[in-house]
């Protein structure tokens, strides 16, 4: 999953699953160790993974009971658009809050300076970093301190239907003008709309902006960037691709929405990350599984850009088996497991090493994914970073609704953005 606010808000419940282990010790969280000084007790991991990766994480959860056969690993599925809220809920109350939670890029910052999450360095929890990628590590710092590991690294792609654009006669877009000017012919010829597009989440407006040379913030200089003219002209992208029925938006239920459309074959083309891979695959329109292409997201006026996205692995601060916490981080991040979690689902790893594997290297979307995650635009790593969407949301709906002009929607994001940060300019 993404990266950013990906994903519409889901209402399931949580479901929490007890991993079965060969000898349970220390079932109430506490005793990190036993007399022969092995990990033992309970460490509860919430996964935010979706519903087409979550088996795979469970049993990459159990594998690590294998290894510590009195460590008891409570496996939780948190649905991603609740797992935020729940767990500063959890925290702030100092109640229920997992050992280790799988965290989305932009949260560690947000977690760690709210005193959320136990710094990692020196602790087990960080092995042969040198091994990872550098652009995994930023956004597991704050303040000079490491509050996460890097699990995954994942962007943004253009997904498209290989036989659609091929039936249509037209080539895969390499900048949104391309979209445009190609999708009556895809209309007419195959009777798809040529883009879902992503009104929802705020998060698949950084193509637009990044496409324009914009960015949200300058988190160096502390200024505001997202009101300037690149970020008009971003809004303005994106009504015009759905006023001239080149694409189709949803105000709710994005991520399911566009997912069923590219499976059906009803779009030709979604803006999406490899978390999908697997979900678009099972679809009709992909039974021929090389059906479904990928490439670079189409560029602006001024550039080409995607968000870098991803998951870390951090501590609770509060948690009662904090020995084994580490030693599950140190597992789950792991050269093996992410061998594994690249082979069965496709996902990018974020420790250079596995790039060597054989199997990793011939992973059809791990040969597009890794150099599009080599340029892909950082993201302000800041305390504030996950809140800078809101605003990005609101002003995507008034602009699609047409309850706001491109500029006044710009100007509205750039004065919230100076509430939220204080010093900015």
């Amino acid at each position: 999953m993404r990266r950013g606010m990906r994903g519409a808000i889901a209402t399931a419940l949580v479901a929490g699953l007890a991993l079965a282990a060969t000898a349970c010790g220390g079932g109430d969280g506490g005793g990190n160790t036993d007399s022969g000084g092995e990990l033992s007790g309970t460490v509860t991991f919430w996964d935010t993974s979706n519903d087409a990766e979550k088996a795979t994480y469970r049993k990459l959860a159990e594998g690590f009971q294998k290894e510590h056969p009195k460590v008891h690993v409570t496996y939780v599925n948190v649905p991603f658009g609740d797992a935020n809220a729940k767990f500063k809920n959890a925290a702030g109350g100092n109640s229920g809050a997992p050992d280790v939670m799988r965290t989305e890029v932009a949260w560690t910052a947000d977690f760690a300076n709210l005193g959320y999450l136990a710094p990692l360095d020196g602790t087990p929890a960080l092995d042969k970093t040198d091994d990872y990628l550098p652009q995994a590590v930023g956004s597991t710092k704050f303040k000079g301190k490491t509050y996460a590991a890097p699990q995954v690294i994942d962007t943004l792609g253009l997904f498209y239907n290989k036989k659609l654009l091929k039936d249509a006669g037209v080539e895969v877009p390499k900048s949104f003008a391309d979209l445009a000017g190609a999708a009556k012919k895809i209309k007419a010829k195959t009777g798809a709309t040529a883009l879902y597009l992503r009104g929802d989440d705020p998060y698949w407006f950084l193509p637009y902006l990044y496409g324009e040379g914009g960015n949200m913030v300058d988190a160096r200089d502390k200024i505001v960037q997202i009101d300037d003219g690149a970020g008009v002209k971003a809004f303005k992208t994106l009504k015009d691709l759905v006023d001239s029925k080149a694409a189709i938006t949803d105000a709710t239920d994005g991520q399911e929405n566009q997912l069923k459309a590219l499976k059906d074959g009803t779009v030709a083309m979604a803006i999406d990350g490899p978390w999908d891979i697997e979900g678009a695959r099972a679809g009709k329109a992909f039974k021929d599984k090389k059906n479904l292409g990928v490439a670079p997201v189409p560029a602006g006026s001024a550039a080409q850009g995607s968000p870098q996205g991803g998951w870390n692995l951090s501590v609770y601060a509060g948690s009662k088996n904090l020995r084994a916490a580490y030693a599950f981080v140190k597992y789950m991040s792991s050269a093996k497991v992410q061998q594994q979690t690249t082979e069965q689902l496709s996902l990018l790893p974020t420790r250079r090493s596995v790039y060597d594997i054989p199997a990793v290297k011939k992973n059809e979307m791990v040969k597009f994914f890794k150099p599009a995650v080599d340029g892909a635009v950082q993201r302000p790593w800041i305390a504030e970073g996950n809140s800078l969407f809101e605003p990005i949301k609101v002003q995507m709906n008034k602009v699609l609704t047409g309850a706001a002009t491109p500029e006044q929607a710009a100007k509205a994001t750039g004065d919230a953005y100076r509430k939220l940060l204080k010093d900015y300019k």
